[in-house]
């Protein structure tokens, strides 16, 4: 289990976390989303033991050896080759590399294994990062954007290796790429100008952190029917989107469930169907965050 408790960074003046209540269960996926700047990389390295908090606490359930992280763009001496690179973090946790070469094939990387990685692109770098981070079977994973320099096949080869250590390892990764997040977390938190807005299940943030909109299709005109909702207590705006369709926001789900039909009713529309939007990640963190 990794947690923070009121986890505070400043540099001076400068408030980067703001008191981070984080809590990732044992053998999970969870996915730190938020913009550049939000906080991401600095609760990684407070985990990780790289920089001190200023104020609270972490807390990993596993041994220093048992812990391994992942930079953005991991920095390696250019003259090793790809297999020496994975060969040494190997040996730092293990007494045989029988491993090395199964994760270089994982990440891609056999036919480059034998390069110096001074000649590897940024994606190189960061699928040798990840062959580096699993070659040690560790118990906990901290992932700071591990697919932000790939190309799709490669975010998918990324994506689908940390599905894998489901169950095999604690994993906590960054991102700003919400449908890397989507794909494979079991739990999101969002962090937005260094406080953890939002902890979670997708589910739980789908529902929960957008505001409720209804798609609401009726036979023509809509005149009459926009002015009128657009009138009531519980509705927050009232959107023409197509020639026979508006889209309703509501201040809360059950205003809707209770009055919607009734409302429609009272306006004279000619309701062809009614039905919640669907809610997709991006909208919700963008209402979140905003």
């Amino acid at each position: 289990m990794i947690t923070t408790d009121r986890l505070v960074k400043r540099y001076g003046d400068r408030t980067v976390l703001d008191h981070v209540d984080l809590r990732v269960e044992p053998g999970t996926v969870y996915g730190l989303v938020g913009p550049n700047g939000a906080g991401k990389t600095t609760i990684l390295s407070l985990l990780a033991g790289l920089r001190t908090a200023t104020e609270g606490s972490v807390s990993i359930a596993a041994e220093p050896r048992e812990i391994a992280i992942l930079p953005d763009t991991p920095r390696l001496d250019p003259w090793l080759t790809g297999h020496e690179v994975v060969a040494l973090a190997d040996s730092l946790v293990s007494d045989s590399d029988g491993n090395v070469e199964h994760v270089l094939e994982i990440a891609g990387l056999s036919r480059d294994a034998s390069r110096q990685v001074g000649g590897y692109s940024r994606g190189m770098l960061q699928r040798l990062g990840m062959a580096c981070t699993v070659v040690g079977d560790p118990k906990v994973m901290l992932l700071d954007e591990p697919a932000s320099a790939l190309d799709p096949q490669g975010r998918r080869e990324m994506l689908d290796l940390i599905d894998h250590m489901k169950g095999r390892a604690t994993v906590l990764f960054s991102s700003h790429i919400l449908a890397d997040v989507q794909q494979v977390c079991d739990t999101v938190g969002v962090l937005h100008q260094g406080r953890l807005l939002f902890q979670g299940t997708l589910d739980e943030l789908l529902v929960g952190a957008a505001v409720p909109r209804y798609v609401v299709r009726v036979r023509p005109p809509l005149g009459d029917i926009v002015a009128g909702l657009d009138r009531l207590e519980w509705v927050t705006s009232v959107e023409v989107t197509g020639s026979n369709e508006i889209r309703v926001t509501v201040a809360s789900i059950s205003d809707a469930e209770s009055h919607l039909g009734g409302a429609l009713a009272a306006c004279g529309a000619r309701v062809v169907s009614t039905a919640p939007e669907a809610v997709s990640l991006e909208r919700a963190f963008l209402e979140l965050t905003s």
